[in-house]
């Protein structure tokens, strides 16, 4: 198991709105209301970005998952938390982790999403 990235938001996130808002993006939902994978194409390719059941959650494995993680929690008016407390978003169209005082950025968001999802080295 990898590192986890969940989403989280003051309001639950229904099973309805976690559909409308992944098909408004591009995204697509597979599965049932009980528990889906969000996937996402790059060229001729999907990769998954989330699962679902009953919270949504995320193991990005590079740049790319996590650029289209913090572009889907932003539609859903919530915040990318990983398992230390850092929070990831997207501001002035920069993908960027926050911790602390401390900010890390990914890069450009079109830039890593072009790019596609490369995997981390080990």
């Amino acid at each position: 198991m990898g590192y986890e990235l969940r989403v989280e938001r003051e309001a639950p996130l229904a099973y309805a709105e976690l559909a409308s808002v992944s098909a408004q993006a591009g995204f697509e939902l597979r599965g049932s209301h009980e528990a889906s994978e969000i996937v996402a194409r790059h060229g001729d390719s999907v990769h998954p970005v989330a699962t679902w059941s009953g919270r949504l959650s995320g193991q990005p494995g590079s740049d790319w998952q996590v650029a289209q993680l913090a572009r889907l929690t932003d539609l859903m008016g919530a915040r990318l938390v990983g398992e230390d407390g850092e929070a990831y978003g997207i501001r002035n169209g920069v993908v960027e982790q926050i911790n602390g005082s401390s900010v890390y950025e990914f890069g450009k968001l079109e830039e890593i999403l072009a790019a596609g999802p490369t995997e981390w080295s080990a």
